[in-house]
Order: structure tokens, then C-alpha cells, then sequence
């Protein structure tokens, strides 16, 4: 008998294969500790990302991202279009270019904000969402908050116009954002498993493809450049999504969100870090009061 074992054989023999033993590693993980570790990617990721725009613009950054979440995505699950509706597949489309816009939206004001800021005012999105759809009376103290900090962080001494900008484009995103989260449900309702999500990243890859390819030219084939693009779309797309997935089948939505709602200071953390961006006190508070206004309004939805 041949001593040569081939590509299956290990794991016939008992052995674990390597996804089982990702999700082993994953599980022996608590559902709170995976939440965080995906909001630290997601952070680590766009800090990367920002830095690379003394390379490229925001739009060929983001282009790099999506198309390696698109493309890894893709290679676990096929984007499935068979047996859908026109309406199904608008639908899916629509989160598609929400999404996209949303990356697109965000990276300008990326260039344009600190880390931390642009993060908090992008979460107003999520947090107008979640307002939405409760009826509560203490609402009003969650929006107060939220309003409170947006207003901290406007540049209303300076009016400096490369910070009035960053904060539009910070807004544009929080819209989309919510945006996505609608469009989000609605394309998990009418796509198989993620297929939905799989085939909204194609859609976002190919809308921004023209614009990123435009803008970034012949830098997108340097190398170092690749490998930065590669890390950026593993720790914002693929690597949190897969975390987020797991820590979901552990832990109540409730808890999630409260989680979530630390994005604002795990950006602020990942700006000092790995940009150097030092945060005012005032800008600080508005960062707190964005995470209060969020754990509260998950709290009482």
C-alpha cells in the first residue's frame, strides 16, 4: 500500500478539518469576547484603510475592500440569483448599492476626520433605526444625547470646511447605513441563507469598480499596496462578519447591540493608536454620549 496519503485522507482517518477547527477555536471563545474582537477588526481595518490613502483615494480603498470581501464571500457561498423574482433581486440589488455607497460615503469622510469621529456621527444611522421603531417616551433623552454629541463634534469655532465636509459625508453614511440595516432584513427574507448578502457584495463590486479603478490607475497593481487592500478587506468585511455570525447563535440581539454600540470608542482607540490621532476632551463627551444614547435606546427598544 502506497505510503502517500491524498487530500482527503486525514480526515478520514478522524482528523478535524480546518473549518471545524475554526469554528473549535471560535467556541472556545465567550459570544461577548467575539463581538469585541469583530469591533476591533472592523476598526483596526479602517485605521489600515485611511492610512493607505496617502497611496490612493478613498474610492479606490474602498474598491480594494469590497472587492476582497466580494470575492472571498463569494468563494463560500454563491451569490444564487435561480428561482427569484424580479422584485427579489431588486431588492437584493438595492442593498447591493447601499452598501456600496455606504463604504464609499464613509471613506470621504475618513480622509477628512479623525478615526473616532467620523465613526460616531457615521452611528447615528444604526441608532435612528432603532429609535425608529420604538414608542417609548424616554426616547427623547436617547435622541437628546445623540443630538448633543453631533453637536460637540461639529467644528463650530474653527469652520474648518474640510471638517464641514467630512461631517456631510459622515451623515450621507449614517443614512445609508440605515438604509442597509432595512435593506439588510428584507434581502435575508427573500435570499437562501447569505447568497443574499453574497450577491449584494458582487452588486457593490461591480457599481464601484468603475470609480475605484478611475481614481486608483496603475497603484492598484502595486504590490505592497495589494497586500494592504487584502488586509483591509479581511479585518472590515470577512473577518468581523464571520465573528459577528457566531457570537449571533450565542448570545440575545439585545446584548449584541449593546456591544455594538462600543464601535465609537474602539475607533477612537484604533485612530490614537495606529493614525496618532489625538482626541480633544470635547470630542471625548461627544464620542460618550453617542455610546450612551445607543446602549440606551438597545436597552429599552
Amino acid at each position: 500500500m502506497s505510503s502517500l496519503a491524498g487530500p482527503g485522507e486525514p480526515y478520514r482517518r478522524g482528523l478535524p478539518r480546518p473549518g471545524e477547527l475554526a469554528r473549535a477555536a471560535a467556541g472556545a471563545i465567550p459570544p461577548s469576547g467575539l463581538v469585541l474582537l469583530a469591533v476591533l477588526s472592523v476598526q483596526i481595518g479602517a485605521g489600515f484603510a485611511k492610512d493607505l490613502f496617502s497611496q490612493l483615494p478613498p474610492s479606490a480603498v474602498v474598491f480594494m475592500r469590497i472587492a476582497t470581501g466580494a470575492l472571498i464571500l463569494g468563494a463560500f457561498v454563491r451569490p444564487a440569483w435561480r428561482g427569484l423574482s424580479r422584485s427579489d433581486l431588486a431588492v437584493g440589488a438595492a442593498f447591493g448599492a447601499t452598501l456600496g455607497l455606504m463604504n464609499l460615503s464613509f471613506y470621504e469622510a475618513l480622509a477628512r476626520l479623525p478615526l473616532g469621529v467620523a465613526v460616531a456621527v457615521e452611528f447615528i444611522g444604526p441608532l435612528s433605526v432603532a429609535i425608529a421603531t420604538s414608542r417609548r417616551r424616554l426616547d427623547v433623552l436617547w435622541v437628546a444625547l445623540a443630538a448633543t454629541g453631533i453637536a460637540l463634534l461639529a467644528p463650530w469655532g474653527e469652520a474648518a470646511d474640510a471638517d464641514w465636509v467630512g461631517i456631510g459625508f459622515a451623515l450621507l453614511a449614517a443614512l445609508f447605513w440605515a438604509g442597509y440595516i432595512v435593506l439588510s432584513a428584507a434581502t435575508g427574507r427573500r435570499f437562501p441563507g447569505a447568497s443574499g448578502l453574497s450577491f449584494a457584495m458582487l452588486v457593490s463590486m461591480v457599481m464601484i469598480a468603475p470609480v475605484g479603478i478611475a481614481s486608483g490607475g496603475a497603484a492598484l497593481l502595486d504590490a505592497e499596496v495589494l497586500l494592504i487592500g487584502l488586509c483591509v478587506g479581511l479585518l472590515s468585511s470577512v473577518i468581523p462578519y464571520s465573528l459577528e455570525l457566531e457570537a449571533l447563535r450565542r448570545m440575545p440581539k439585545k446584548v449584541f447591540g449593546i456591544l455594538m454600540s462600543l464601535e465609537p470608542a474602539a475607533a477612537a482607540l484604533a485612530g490614537l493608536v495606529i493614525l496618532g490621532e489625538v482626541l480633544d476632551l470635547h470630542e471625548w463627551v461627544a464620542i460618550g454620549c453617542v455610546i450612551a444614547a445607543s446602549v440606551g435606546v438597545t436597552r429599552t427598544s
